[in-house]
């Protein structure tokens, strides 16, 4: 949501403290609703599992001493990995059911208006803002526009291509009959050499180690720099504007 001025902050602080009961002489705004940060941390903690799981089926840890049948480290790791993998789909699928249930920010990650002018004058800001060019920070209610780009390129894609090429390599250990393979299958009609599907999908995972690190950084920044809550806000729900 993009706010031109100060005014329209204002009127927008004050309508969402009107409907939640909050304080807008404070200028607080209820932003992020209860399942949307509960699937915030239940996603974060799969893609962090996945993250140090994959890492080790990629590159593989070295050859364990002893019997074989006495060792099961790998099963372990696949295990978690595949787990988490149902842990993260399942909340992708809930994430997509709220945008449609919730209130107007949880949409933001899905879409981003790039036919708008206005919106690109936004971005270019951000930018100049980030690199501390810009002497003043503009105030949004969820997310501003530069980080809604990077949320939609490099998180909503990112992770839709991860479920599916990660249910294209488990369908084959599950079978050409299971369910994965029918629904994911069609991945191998475009990458027929399952090692291509296996590299992208490696490549897939240092695209979310770099956003993440980024969005935790950017996160930590605003907070202290733009006088906004942003790391509070993902816990408490509530977006406050300091003076």
């Amino acid at each position: 949501m993009l706010d031109k001025s100060p005014q329209a902050l204002t009127a927008a602080v004050a309508a969402d403290a009107v409907r939640s009961g909050l304080s807008a002489e404070r200028g607080v705004v209820y932003v992020y609703e209860a399942p949307v940060r509960l699937w915030h941390w239940i996603n974060a903690a799969a893609i962090l599992v996945l993250g140090l799981t994959g890492y080790f089926i990629g590159s593989a840890i070295p050859t364990m001493p002893g019997e074989t049948s006495d060792n099961f480290l790998f099963g372990y790791i696949r295990f978690a990995h595949f787990s988490a993998g149902y842990v993260l789909t399942l909340g992708f699928l809930f994430r997509i059911y709220w945008a449609f249930m919730g209130n107007p920010h949880a949409k933001q990650i899905f879409y981003v208006p790039l036919w708008r002018k206005s919106y690109w004058r936004e971005v270019w800001h951000e930018i100049r803002w980030y690199a501390f060019v810009a002497a003043e920070p503009k105030k949004y209610v969820a997310h501003n526009p530069l980080a809604q780009l990077a949320m939609f390129f490099m998180f909503t894609l990112a992770i839709a291509f991860m479920i599916v090429s990660g249910f294209a390599l488990y369908a084959q250990g599950t079978g050409n009959d299971s369910w994965q393979y029918k629904l994911f299958g069609w991945v191998f009609s475009i990458w027929p050499n399952s090692q291509d599907v296996h590299t992208w999908h490696h490549l897939g995972l240092w695209m979310i180690v770099t956003f993440a690190l980024i969005h935790i950084y950017t996160a930590v920044r605003e907070d202290i720099v733009s006088r906004q809550s942003i790391v509070s806000s993902i816990i408490s729900g509530e977006r406050e504007f300091r003076d």
